[in-house]
């Protein structure tokens, strides 16, 4: 595990960002994985800056995502695809063809989650994972549980994460149940694990998954055994750790 402590979230993005671009330049054809939230945000801002100033040349880069609510139709405001869209791929040069998002309108959540793993594996797999940290430990929508799960499923939402995303939507009955998301072999077999954090209201669960002991109760632990993750926290989320 390669941790980078950064000042603030400002130099938390950039730096995740500059990772990110690095590989984009290397291998221009990569696999990108994407994430949804607050946290990678200002990391989309700062790609998209690196594409506007020339740097960046997206347009044979392929992506899949994390993973999108059940029962969301893309126009819907709250859908993983319009978070994308909106901040991220409609500033840059990407081909929306390469572009790929769990289907939330299949309701058949068998089929919806199995073509999702033949959409990663038709690509070789993922060559760098973008992820934040949920305040329980989830990674995805992967919640604490008593079993790593393994391919991409559907999952129904803890009462946690459903408060913790009630501020996106009108009423916490709006919020969505359920989730498709990419099992946590599926985020394991990545070539490389890029995680944001930022917060003092991330410290302890930062402490307890990557300084505590490896367990499914706390889903983001087991990214400890990756060999190629790195952590990237501002000094606020780290303020636990020595």
């Amino acid at each position: 595990m390669r941790i980078i402590r950064t000042k603030d979230y400002e130099d938390m993005s950039r730096k995740a960002a500059n990772i990110i671009g690095a590989l984009v330049v290397t291998k221009p054809d990569c696999v990108l994985g994407l994430a949804t939230g607050s946290s990678p945000i200002g990391t989309y801002r700062n790609l998209v800056e690196g594409y506007k100033n020339g740097d960046l040349d997206f347009s044979q880069v392929k992506s899949v995502n994390l993973d999108e609510y059940k029962g969301l139709p893309k126009e819907n405001e709250q859908s993983y695809f319009y978070f994308m869209n909106d901040n991220f791929f409609k500033h840059v040069n990407i081909d929306p063809a390469n572009t790929h998002l769990p289907d939330g309108t299949e309701p058949d959540s068998e089929k919806a989650c199995s073509e999702y793993d033949k959409v990663i594996a038709s690509m070789g797999g993922v060559d760098l994972q973008l992820l934040g940290l949920g305040h329980d430990g989830h990674i995805g929508f992967n919640e604490p549980n008593d079993e790593f799960d393994k391919e991409t499923h559907c999952v129904d939402l803890t009462q946690m994460t459903i408060e913790a995303n009630k501020r996106f939507f009108d009423s916490i009955d709006d919020v969505p149940k359920q989730a498709y998301t990419m099992g946590i072999a599926t985020i394991m077999r990545a070539k490389t694990v890029l995680m944001v954090v930022s917060g003092e209201d991330k410290a302890q669960i930062l402490k307890d998954a990557f300084f505590g002991p490896i367990k499914p109760e706390v889903p983001a632990s087991i990214l400890q055994l990756h060999p190629n993750f790195i952590l990237v926290a501002d000094e606020a989320a780290l303020s636990l750790v020595d």
